[in-house]
């Protein structure tokens, strides 16, 4: 009966949300609860601050203060979590409102120290999700007082303003926050978990039907979805924050190994003993990773599943390479060892992201995300030898990694860097041109290009169109309001609540002109609490918003006059380049024709990059000529390209001279690199070339390879291991060339398109 229940509020809810026009703001307890706690505690604050204490500085960064914390500054995680954020973002606020202030008063200066010190906080988003979700209000706190007249003697009046702000705005988090159910990335993986789980059950048990596939691959695009929600949360240098990250590609990678293993061996009840036993051992290792990722006290055997694979690599030991069943044998190993090895590395990353993984595994691990040297895990004909690394070796992987992580954004290729010069220029251009027009209030024309630059580099002109029509809106709203209630502070008293209400209520509910008119009927309210002007106060933010918006339009299109889809094609292009040279390299080693290990770290840092510039992409408003479905065969292409790099890349290296075959299979390599070169320059800039359709390699490449293994030799494991690894790629490639063509003709279309 419940079950019936929920059904039905939920087709209520569907019906309602169809029917509401789309400016509306939808339903959403988080939000409502972010709107009680500001109502509850910025209105509290400035009437306390200016009536009690009766000083407009207090007053003014106290409201702005507790507007920043509890409404700029989205902060996840526990409550412990919660508490770290917000004591970090009170801390750095109030170094940016010192400094804000001591060069307010000379705006020469205040334009010179904006530039790096607005570079550095929007930059410093890379360090986490945590730090992320602060930029906007961290910047709040050096702009208020950077644009306003005041001297270094009032620093004490705006700091107690500032902390009556962090102190209340975190009591209030703390207080009226749900208990937190659990990261809902973390429950998508731990879903995507067990279904892959269910799948490899009901294989082995020869009960496999459509319907399982169809529960993974739903599972794993609701882990896609989730993952992609959130905009610019780059996995930074936290351990936990990127054994998540890389939990995630992991298990896409696992799903479609999973797919593609069971479309050729349906029933798994029938295959050899040993390779039966490593399948189940990484059926109860998937089942166990689901397990930790709720938070359950499960110990994974991942011992077991070592040991399964050793027997399994023994096993195709001791068959004679020139016995009929051999290539077979290597076929059914490739895909029960190459799903284990994958499991085996992902419930790594969820003991780590849980954390209750050890030193040793999280050092190699580290070794893994950032591309620094090391042993990958190898699914060869040969099991490596773990080396443990020296008792420093995590301090030295985590100082690397943190270097590694900072260096791969400084790059015009990095999203996050874009938008962190962007936001750098724009803001201090705002603070120069709000002096040179001797505007009465420089504060909003800054704020105006806040509001632009809250969203990323590629969409800036349609931003500050919405900034600008919400600014609008919101002008009408609060005018019409003040000449129905009058200025008299008790109705300005009744209407702040319910202004702060809906400021607080419409971020990530409404559309983004709705929150913007909701802030500018706030402000209205707030000063003509202050100082009454009536209507007067909002048509001067009108026109001091529409420069700011105006300031932030001309940097955005001087700097990167490109769109949305020109920013992830550029990611694109150089994940298939560095995947391409990297797949190569590792063909080469893997068939004894390179001398030294394959370099990882180019392709690792390009699939970093995509990341961003695709959680930044799906997070713009307006129209994306582009479906998420299309998009997601060109980004699992790059996956797909590394991970094989990858595993070949922990192939051990034959000590042999090539033989025919190991020159078929490094030509194909050297083709498919020349393919995906060609893939990147398709999706890359088109510089003056005219659109050609993108065609696959030819099927012949392959045929090729395949004659040549036909004739035994002493290196025939290792060929026949890298021919499976190639067979495993070359399918896929027809899928790419539609998604590809889309976002080539995207490039080459006018402006006005």
């Amino acid at each position: 009966m419940s079950e019936m229940l929920k059904g039905e509020v939920t087709l209520i809810r569907r019906v309602l949300a169809a029917r509401l026009p789309a400016w509306m703001p939808g339903w959403s307890a988080e939000a409502a609860l972010r709107a009680l706690r500001t109502v509850l505690v910025v209105p509290g604050l400035f009437a306390f601050s200016s009536e009690v204490i009766g000083d407009p500085q207090v007053a003014t960064f106290a409201a702005f203060g507790g507007f920043a914390t509890l409404v700029m500054a989205g902060f996840g995680g526990t409550r412990r979590e919660k508490l770290a954020a917000h004591l970090g973002l009170a801390v750095v606020g109030s170094a940016l409102v010192a400094l804000g202030t001591v060069v307010g008063s000379t705006p020469a200066l205040a334009v010179l120290v904006t530039l790096p010190a607005a570079f550095v906080v929007m930059f410093a988003g890379v360090a986490g999700p945590a730090a992320a979700s602060g930029v906007t209000a961290a910047l709040v706190a050096y702009v208020l007082p950077a644009a306003m007249p005041g001297t270094a003697e009032m620093i004490p009046s705006r700091l107690a303003g500032w902390w009556m702000a962090s102190v209340a705005g975190t009591a209030a988090v703390l207080l009226l926050s749900p208990r937190p159910p659990g990261h809902r990335l973390r429950a998508c993986a731990a879903a995507c978990g067990d279904a892959l789980a269910d799948q490899l059950d009901a294989a082995l048990r020869n009960e496999l039907t459509p319907e399982h596939a169809e529960a993974s691959l739903a599972a794993e695009h609701a882990l896609r979805g989730e993952f992609t929600a959130t905009p610019y949360r780059p996995t930074g240098l936290g351990t936990t924050d990127q054994a998540l990250d890389n939990l995630v590609g992991l298990l896409e990678w696992c799903t479609a190994v999973v797919c593609e293993s069971l479309a050729e061996y349906r029933d798994l009840s029938t295959v050899p003993a040993v390779e039966r036993e490593l399948l189940t051992a990484t059926a109860r290792t998937l089942h166990d990773l689901a397990a930790v990722l709720s938070d359950e006290r499960v110990t994974p055997d991942l011992p077991a599943l070592r040991e399964c694979l050793e027997a399994s690599v023994a096993h195709l030991r001791g068959l004679g390479v020139v016995e009929a069943r051999y290539r077979d044998a290597v076929h059914l190993s490739f895909h029960a060892r190459t799903l284990a090895l994958v499991v085996q590395q992902a419930t790594e990353d969820a003991l780590i992201a849980m954390r209750r993984a050890d030193p040793d595994t999280i050092a190699g691990r580290r070794r893994r995300w950032y591309g620094l040297p090391g042993d990958p895990p190898s699914a060869g004909p040969r099991v490596v030898e773990e080396r443990r690394p020296r008792e420093e070796a995590p301090r030295t992987a985590a100082l690397a990694g943190a270097a590694t992580v900072t260096l791969r954004h400084v790059s015009v290729r990095s999203a996050w860097f874009l938008n962190s010069v962007r936001g750098a220029v724009a803001l201090a251009a705002a603070i120069a041109v709000a002096d040179l027009t001797g505007v009465q209030h420089g504060f909003w024309v800054v704020l105006g290009t806040l509001s632009v630059l809250r969203t990323s580099a590629a969409s800036t002109g349609a931003t500050a169109m919405r900034a600008l029509a919400g600014t609008v809106a919101g002008f009408v709203v609060g005018a019409l309001l003040l000449l129905t209630l009058g200025t008299g502070p008790a109705a300005l008293w009744v209407a702040l609540p319910v202004a702060m209400a809906v400021g607080a209520y419409a971020p990530g509910t409404a559309p983004f002109a709705v929150g913007q008119a909701a802030f500018t009927v706030m402000v209205s309210v707030l000063y003509n609490l202050v100082a009454p002007a009536g209507w007067r106060v909002g048509m001067l933010r009108l026109e001091d918003v529409a420069i700011g918006c105006a300031v932030s339009l001309v940097v955005g299109v001087l700097l990167w006059p490109r769109g949305a889809s020109a920013v992830v094609g550029d990611a694109l292009a150089d994940a298939f380049r560095r995947g391409g040279d990297y797949l190569c390299q590792s063909v080469a080693w893997a068939l004894g024709v390179r001398p030294s290990p394959p370099d990882a770290a180019p392709a690792v840092t390009a699939g970093l990059r995509l990341d961003d510039a695709l959680r930044g992409f799906l997070a713009e408003q307006g129209t994306k000529h582009l479906s998420k479905e299309e998009l997601w065969r060109l980004v699992g292409g790059t996956v797909r390209l590394r991970l094989t790099g990858l595993s070949m890349a922990g192939l051990p290296s034959p000590d042999a001279e090539p033989d025919p075959a190991s020159r078929a299979l490094s030509a194909q390599a050297t083709r498919l690199t020349g393919w995906f070169d060609e893939v990147a320059g398709h999706l890359g800039p088109p510089a003056g070339r005219p659109f050609v359709p993108l065609r696959p390699p030819s099927p012949e490449s392959l045929r090729l390879a395949r004659s040549a293994l036909d004739a035994s030799d002493r290196n025939i494991a290792c060929t026949l291991w890298v021919a499976q690894h190639l067979e495993h790629v070359v399918p896929y490639l027809e899928d790419l060339t539609g998604p590809a063509d889309q976002i080539a003709r995207l490039r080459r279309a006018p402006w006005w398109r």
